[in-house]
């Protein structure tokens, strides 16, 4: 079966990075099927490019290699690794971007990338994508993972945020924020007892504003706020037709406080 790689950075597609990642793949295994996930991830924004591989990885087939290239300290000690998983192969810098969904899948095995064989023969200080994470990617099934290099246990680790009840309070992160400005709170499906049909109060910012958690955009009138479980299940604030992340001035981290009202 051809090889599947995925890619996902922050380097956007005006200019060469992706493309001379897709080269150095394809030189090293032409039959590989290269699928770009996003480009557009902010720039160094680790937690938000962890967070989209959880989100993606496990729709992809059994054997599938997920390389990403967020990656604030290229060219420093922080080391390359290659993640084994029970279903899937990870590739990327050791900064935390690879971990929330390796270890969702349940991670066997970690190896710093430090066999030149599996990397372009000269390697930059700057473009690790290029010369080492995107041929490592597609030396899998091609060199025997154990010799990629050591195993490596005290990897940096990123987890997804949880919730915290408080004297009745709800108190949860902002894990997540779309193109449409919907606000993906750390809150998830079957918590706290919240259903559909429930009143919320939401402290965002010291405003507060009264929702209705229904289950789509489409069941408040357009411009009305609404809270709604979507589709990863996390409970998540929207309005209809506009953006609630702009509305409420919300980002990736920030905190909202939510009471259901009973």
């Amino acid at each position: 079966m051809r090889q599947v790689i995925t890619l996902l950075t922050d380097f956007g597609t005006r200019d060469y990075f992706v493309a001379s990642m897709k080269g150095a793949i394809l030189s090293i295994n032409p039959d590989a099927v290269v699928i770009d996930i996003t480009h557009d991830v902010p720039s160094f924004n680790v937690l938000k490019a962890a967070f989209i591989l959880w989100a993606t990885y496990r729709y992809y087939p059994r054997g599938t290699v997920h390389v990403v290239v967020v990656d604030p300290g290229v060219g420093t000690s922080r080391r390359a690794l290659a993640i084994r998983s029970r279903n899937y192969y990870f590739i990327g810098p050791d900064n935390g971007v690879l971990t929330m969904a390796a270890d969702d899948d349940g991670v066997v095995e970690v190896r710093e990338i430090s066999n030149r064989s599996v990397m372009l023969g000269e390697v930059s200080s700057t473009f690790h994508g290029r010369d080492i994470f995107a041929p490592a990617a597609a030396h899998i099934g091609l060199t025997r993972f154990e010799d990629y290099g050591p195993v490596v246990r005290d990897y940096v680790k990123l987890t997804m945020p949880e919730p915290r009840l408080e004297s009745g309070v709800i108190k949860a992160q902002v894990v997540y924020v779309d193109k449409f400005g919907n606000v993906f709170t750390s809150v998830r499906k079957g918590m706290f007892n919240i259903g559909y049909g429930d009143l919320l109060t939401v402290n965002v910012k010291g405003r507060l504003v009264r929702l209705r958690v229904n289950r789509s955009y489409g069941y408040v009138d357009r411009g009305e706020a609404l809270a709604l479980f979507n589709s990863m299940n996390f409970l998540e604030l929207a309005v209809n037709g506009g953006s609630f992340a702009e509305e409420y001035g919300l980002s990736e981290g920030d905190q909202v406080e939510l009471t259901v009202v009973r």
